[in-house]
């Protein structure tokens, strides 16, 4: 079989295309013969830093592909099914970027009918850290599905990005009143395809004061994803006992709050890190997204606000250089059509 594999950290020079035995599953494993490969941020920050463990490294945490055999413990009947893969790289070798390759049976999902395979290689970590995002505030639900965030406001920053879109659909699918901010009127025009309510441009308008206009209470949750450049526009926005939920690091940079402002409201300000989030939390994710799946609530392409920007498995390299040039849109690898 063909793999993306590389034994160095470093730029995506160190990504090689090479002939692999095609794996066997151990116990509770499960073979994917993969279609689809998704590139998140993490991929290529891990590809630059992150010691080789086993000395070697096929990238890529999300996916999407049918199941070829399965490992001692795992049902038979999985073999043959359509699924998406999450975190499938995370502490192990085996990523997505390859014809095949081998996953934890927990870490794959059964592909609601109708959905396609390069809908479900856009899932994954970008719609389980929008979960995350929204339902980890104490007066937020733990789970989402339609009505339960009715009544309820969430504020999503940087609504074009992937995580952003994420949390624009899963928001209108549970009946949240979604507020997005963008940087241009084409990324304007992504977030309304998304699905959000209201889109704000904060380069030609007071984030804080439309946000205040549209709901003068304040917003019951923010999904943040450059908390150093936007915090006194949160500051500015929660209302009583909100959360604001913090995806990305902004490259290491420092956020100071005031304290009186925030502790008189009770609001609270979390960090998302999906990897490591409570397994019980991750678990309630991977269902409710996969719900909202089947109920038709995710789409993907421009025409939903996620413009998808496809490589050959042979251009992976490309393919991870464009995402670190931080393009609107998904990242994917076509390994396969099945």
């Amino acid at each position: 079989m063909q793999a993306i594999v590389y034994t160095r950290n470093g730029d995506p020079d160190v990504l090689e295309l090479v002939e692999r035995e095609v794996p066997e599953p151990g116990p509770g494993e499960v073979r994917v013969r993969v279609a689809v490969s998704g590139i998140n941020p993490t991929d290529w920050k891990a590809r630059r830093a992150t010691p080789l463990a086993a000395g070697w490294q096929v990238p890529h945490q999300d996916g999407a592909g049918v199941v070829d055999a399965v490992g001692n413990g795992v049902a038979p009947a999985l073999v043959g099914q359509r699924v998406w893969i999450w975190e499938s790289a995370w502490r192990r070798p085996w990523g997505t970027a390859a014809e095949y390759t081998l996953v934890p049976a927990r870490q794959v999902v059964l592909l609601p009918a109708g959905a396609s395979l390069a809908l479900a290689g856009s899932l994954g970590i970008p719609f389980l850290t929008a979960h995350r995002c929204i339902t980890v505030g104490e007066t937020m639900p733990d789970r989402l599905d339609p009505g339960a965030l009715a009544g309820r406001t969430i504020l999503v920053q940087g609504g074009a990005g992937a995580v952003g879109n994420a949390a624009i659909q899963l928001g209108r699918w549970a009946d949240a009143t979604v507020i997005a901010t963008v940087s241009s009127p084409a990324k304007a025009q992504l977030a309304a395809a998304a699905g959000a309510s209201h889109v704000i441009d904060y380069r030609t308008q007071d984030v804080a004061a439309e946000v205040r206009r549209i709901v003068p209470r304040g917003v019951d949750a923010v999904v943040e994803v450059s908390a150093a450049a936007n915090a006194a526009t949160d500051v500015a926005v929660v209302g009583p006992h909100a959360a604001v939920a913090v995806y990305a690091d902004d490259g290491g940079a420092e956020v100071t709050l005031p304290v009186r402002s925030l502790m008189i409201p009770n609001v609270a300000w979390h960090f998302v890190l999906v990897y490591t989030e409570p397994a019980a939390a991750k678990a309630a994710a991977v269902e409710d997204v996969n719900a909202a799946v089947a109920d038709g609530a995710v789409r993907v392409g421009r025409e939903a606000g996620l413009p998808l920007h496809e490589f050959a498995l042979a251009d992976t390299a490309e393919a991870q250089r464009t995402l670190e040039g931080s393009p609107t849109g998904r990242v994917l690898v076509r390994v396969a059509d099945l």
